[in-house]
C-alpha cells in the first residue's frame, strides 16, 4: 500500500507482533538479555512508544507472540488467535519464509491463507503490517528461492492493495543487499540489518523515519579473492546449511522448545 511519509503522532495504542524467526528478532541478541532475541520488531515498538510519549499520548504497549521456525500455518493457527484476544489496533503479520525454503512449496496457497487472516484483521478495524520476503539473489543456496519469492511478495502487495495493509518492503531495501547487514548464517538479520528493518517498518507505516539517510547501502569493501569466497561458503554449508537440512529430515524445529518472549502486552524503554 502507498501512504505519505509523515511525522505525526502514531495513533496505535497496542502492538502485537506474529511471526517466525525475522520477527523473533534473531540474530540480535537483546542489551539487557542476551538469552532474549530483540530484533526490528521490538526496536519499532520502542520507537512508536518515544513518539507517543513525546505528544503526552499513553506508551505504546507491545507483545510479541512469534517464534523462529514456525510455518505460515502454525503462524495463523497458534498466533493469530492469540493475538486478536489481545484487541490489538496494529499488528505485524509476517511469515511464509520458511514455507518457501522447503521443496514442493505452494505460493498460492501461502497468500491464500495470508489473505483470509489480513481480511478476518482488517474486518475488525485492526491495522495491519506485512511484509515482503527478502531478495537472496547474493546467497549461493537460499538464491534458487528467488522466483518463488518474488511470487509471494507480488501476492503481498495485491493483498495490500485490496485490504489496505501496509507492507515493509524488505526485497527493496539496496542496504540490505551487502553481508554486513546479515548474521553468519546468511538467514537472519544481523544487529544493523534489524535497525534497518525497524526504519523499513516505519516507512511501511506511513511514518517518517528516525534517518532520513536509513536505506542508504554502506560503503563497499574491496572485492574478496575467489578462494576466499570458496572457503567462506564451505564453512557456512558446514556449519548452518548441513544442521539445517538434518533438522529437516528429521522434522524438527529450531522453535520447538521455544515459547514467545511477551506473551502478554509490555511497555518497552524508548529509544
Amino acid at each position: 500500500m502507498t501512504t505519505n511519509l509523515t511525522s505525526d503522532v502514531p495513533p496505535w495504542g497496542r502492538y502485537v507482533a506474529i511471526g517466525d524467526s525475522l520477527t523473533e528478532g534473531m540474530v540480535d541478541p537483546d542489551p539487557t538479555d542476551p538469552e532474549r532475541q530483540r530484533g526490528w520488531a521490538d526496536l519499532l515498538a520502542a520507537t512508536l512508544s518515544r513518539r507517543r510519549l513525546a505528544a503526552g499520548e499513553a506508551p505504546l504497549e507491545y507483545a510479541n507472540l512469534a517464534v523462529r521456525g514456525r510455518l505460515l500455518g502454525q503462524i495463523l493457527t497458534e498466533q493469530l488467535p492469540v493475538a486478536r484476544g489481545l484487541r490489538p489496533d496494529l499488528v505485524s503479520l509476517i511469515g511464509g519464509g520458511n514455507d518457501i525454503l522447503r521443496p514442493g512449496s505452494d505460493v498460492e496457497r501461502l497468500l491464500g491463507l495470508l489473505e483470509d487472516a489480513v481480511a478476518t484483521l482488517r474486518a475488525e478495524g485492526v491495522t495491519v503490517l506485512m511484509g515482503t520476503g527478502f531478495d537472496p539473489a547474493g546467497s549461493p543456496v537460499v538464491r534458487l528461492t528467488r522466483s518463488k519469492v518474488a511470487l509471494f511478495n507480488a501476492g503481498v502487495w495485491s493483498i495490500a492493495h485490496r485490504h489496505g495493509a501496509h507492507v515493509l518492503d524488505a526485497w527493496g531495501m539496496r542496504s540490505l543487499r551487502d553481508w554486513r547487514m546479515w548474521a553468519e548464517d546468511r538467514i537472519h538479520l544481523s544487529t544493523a540489518g534489524h535497525e534497518r528493518a525497524a526504519q523499513a517498518a516505519l516507512v511501511g507505516l506511513g511514518l517518517a523515519p528516525d534517518d532520513p539517510a536509513w536505506d542508504d547501502p554502506l560503503t563497499p569493501l574491496p572485492p574478496a579473492a575467489r578462494a576466499e569466497r570458496w572457503r567462506e561458503n564451505l564453512r557456512w554449508a558446514r556449519t548452518y546449511a548441513y544442521p539445517w537440512v538434518q533438522r529437516r529430515l528429521r522434522r524438527q524445529s529450531s522453535g520447538d522448545l521455544r515459547r514467545a518472549k511477551y506473551p502478554q502486552p509490555v511497555v518497552l524503554e524508548p529509544r
